[in-house]
């Protein structure tokens, strides 16, 4: 019969053994899943670590903790070093330094002068006395390009003529020492101004945000946000670029009466209306001023009508849309000749 001391030792690693299969880790880790870094540039991983209460009595955070980043792996001894960073070595892998303050659990990580070579998984590890920990479930994938990702434009509010829109850029900040500039090219005038953000898997972004009161001037009309990224003595740009949609009442309105020379009694004439509208105009009233008061003749985007002598006057149209309406300016239509009767065919 086994002695009381390896009874205990082999319930000890039995339970270790269930632990395990229920998935109880040693240590848990925080940060991003994925990270877009520039060649050259820094890189900043935000990193919390917890401690699982199972094994919390066994860490002390009042001894000197080590962060420890591992690359690729979490397995050592298979032939290769896969400890990239030891926060208590002065020379390193890769140049860096932990930030945040390990006592408080907060193992967040700047690395500098990065390369294509960084990009790959990183999983983190703590090594404290008498307590050693790797999270084998989370890493964070670094991805190393020579040129920066697009910022991203987003709209509030409604883009229609006469009301106050924002207009939001915001491009990842991978290195908060050295964030990107955000400038605008807009159809107008704006003050912007740039804010370093947390986002909510605390990595960092720059906004810009410029408000502005919409025209009609404005539809089709490009807008470009531009991030320029500071690395070494030059710098990297990437540009976003999107058009205005902007939806506005019928503009421009005009009516045209053919031919525009006085036209005899009996004879025909075409009435046309133009427009601009955003949407589309959808209905064109025609309208004939009659003892000093507007009368409505008919409806359609051309009219032709019959001439009569009680015929000749001003007449006007109308361009309707879901925004509002544009009214033309008057056009006179003169008439000479015999009586006759007034008749009207839509087009």
């Amino acid at each position: 019969m086994a002695c009381p001391e390896n009874m205990f030792f082999l319930i000890g690693l039995f339970m270790s053994g269930v632990l395990a299969c229920f998935g109880k880790r040693d240590l848990i880790a925080k940060m991003p899943d994925r990270l877009d870094v520039l060649t050259g540039s820094c890189v900043q991983i935000p990193c919390a670590f917890y401690i699982p209460d199972q094994n919390d009595y066994t860490f002390n955070s009042t001894i000197l903790t080590s962060g420890v980043w591992l690359k690729g792996s979490t397995k050592f001894g298979e032939g290769q070093d896969i400890v990239i960073f030891h926060s208590s070595k002065t020379v390193n892998k890769y140049q860096g330094k932990i930030t945040g303050n390990m006592s408080q659990k907060n193992c967040t990580t700047v690395f500098y002068n990065v390369n294509t070579s960084y990009s790959d998984k990183y999983f983190f590890r703590i090594e404290s006395q008498p307590y050693r920990a790797t999270d084998p479930d989370k890493s964070v994938n670094i991805d190393v390009r020579d040129l920066p990702p697009s910022p991203i434009i987003t709209v509030s509010g409604e883009v229609k003529e006469g009301t106050a829109v924002s207009l939001n850029c915001s491009a990842v900040a991978p290195c908060p020492e050295h964030p990107p500039e955000l400038t605008w090219t807009l159809p107008t005038q704006f003050t912007p101004g740039n804010q370093l953000q947390e986002n909510p898997d605390q990595t960092k972004s720059v906004l810009s945000t410029v408000t502005f009161t919409l025209s009609y001037l404005h539809h089709e009309k490009n807008i470009t946000c531009t991030a320029v990224y500071p690395v070494g003595t030059s710098n990297k740009t990437a540009e976003h670029t999107m058009m205005l949609n902007v939806s506005f009442s019928p503009k421009d309105t005009s009516a045209s009466i053919s031919p525009a020379d006085p036209v005899l009694v009996g004879s025909c004439v075409n009435l046309t209306c133009s427009s601009t509208a955003n949407p589309p105009v959808t209905n064109f009233t025609w309208f004939q001023i009659s003892g000093g008061k507007p009368t409505q003749e008919a409806s359609g985007q051309s009219y032709t009508l019959n001439v009569t002598v009680g015929a000749g006057g001003q007449y006007y149209c109308e361009a309707r849309n879901s925004i509002g309406r544009g009214k033309s300016e008057e056009e006179k239509l003169a008439i000479k000749g015999k009586t006759g009767t007034l008749g009207t065919m839509l087009d």
